[in-house]
């Protein structure tokens, strides 16, 4: 099938040639390479991090680290998010590797839902992009605390043990800890790099196509303004260490509504949605994200109200 596919696109090479070369698809193969190349390093670091976790931590570990109580272990959970230095493509395939281990999934969720949103770097960026607004980077830090708390406390009190299906992984017995180590790594860097490229060529495709004049109309109403840019940043997909500096490029919006943007993009973005779905399963993703971007939504707008 390889070898027909490139007998076509050679016979085809002229027409291929000036579809590639359209302005559109000029556009389109920049930000698809663009979210790869960025999202593709801290993936990478998650995976290696979640292989850690699975080979060389114990189980008892976090039994002893974790509060007994789940409803105590979430919010515990999402402050241990603030020291990993990742994006949102670190904290999937780690928050995988802590359900394996036996950790609560409420608090899984909770460090995948903090970990892009309140670690150093993403601060330290947040504060650099927003120089005259020091309280950005506090009602950063505090919304998406809020909600990655809030969300795990959602799924422990309503979330079922059907509706989310244990990460997979080849069995690793027998093996020496580094083939079982490279083994873990090889699998995970598979099975979530393929949802990584099928997210960024659906981030590539929607933004392309949205046009921008939409956002200026947009910027005139601040409910309107506060949805637009919470859509704005699932279609982006753009990492977390870099999102606070398009934020402070959108200057037409409100501080609020550019809260909501840093709030929601690392939560849930499309890469973000195919990831979960390829590690969690598609039931669960397709009622964690939801539920996800409305109460990002709102506590942003909360936030914003307070503190700026």
């Amino acid at each position: 099938m390889l070898t027909m596919l490139l007998v076509v696109l050679f016979m085809l090479q002229g027409p291929v040639r000036r579809a590639l070369s359209a302005p559109v698809m000029q556009s389109w193969m920049t930000v698809f390479v663009a979210v790869v190349v960025q999202a593709l390093p801290f993936l990478v670091f998650g995976v290696a991090l979640s292989a850690v976790i699975a080979v060389f931590v114990p189980s008892s570990f976090f039994a002893r680290v974790l509060p007994g109580r789940p409803a105590l272990a979430v919010p515990v959970a999402g402050m241990a998010g603030a020291v990993l230095p990742g994006c949102e493509c670190a904290s999937v395939p780690v928050a995988g590797a802590l359900v394996r281990r036996g950790v609560p999934p409420a608090a899984a969720l909770a460090f995948l839902l903090s970990a892009p949103a309140v670690n150093p770097i993403v601060l330290t960026a947040t504060a650099v992009a927003f120089p005259g607004s020091p309280r950005m980077v506090l009602a950063r830090f505090v919304a998406s605390l809020l909600v990655a708390c809030a969300m795990g406390w959602l799924w422990q009190r309503l979330g079922r043990a059907d509706w989310l299906r244990a990460p997979l992984r080849p069995s690793l017995e027998g093996l020496g800890k580094g083939a079982a180590f490279w083994g873990s790594v090889r699998h995970d860097v598979m099975h979530a790099g393929g949802f990584l490229v099928v997210g960024a060529m659906a981030a590539a495709t929607l933004r392309t196509v949205v046009p921008a004049g939409w956002l200026q109309a947009a910027a005139g109403s601040p409910a309107i303004s506060l949805l637009a840019l919470a859509v704005l940043a699932v279609v982006l997909s753009i990492c977390s260490e870099a999102d606070a500096f398009v934020a402070a490029s959108l200057s037409q919006f409100s501080l609020t509504a550019r809260l909501a943007f840093l709030v929601v993009g690392p939560m849930i973005d499309l890469k973000l949605f195919a990831m979960q779905a390829a590690t969690f399963g598609r039931t669960f993703a397709l009622r964690f994200a939801p539920a996800t971007f409305i109460l990002a939504v709102l506590v942003s707008a909360l936030v914003g109200a307070v503190l700026l």
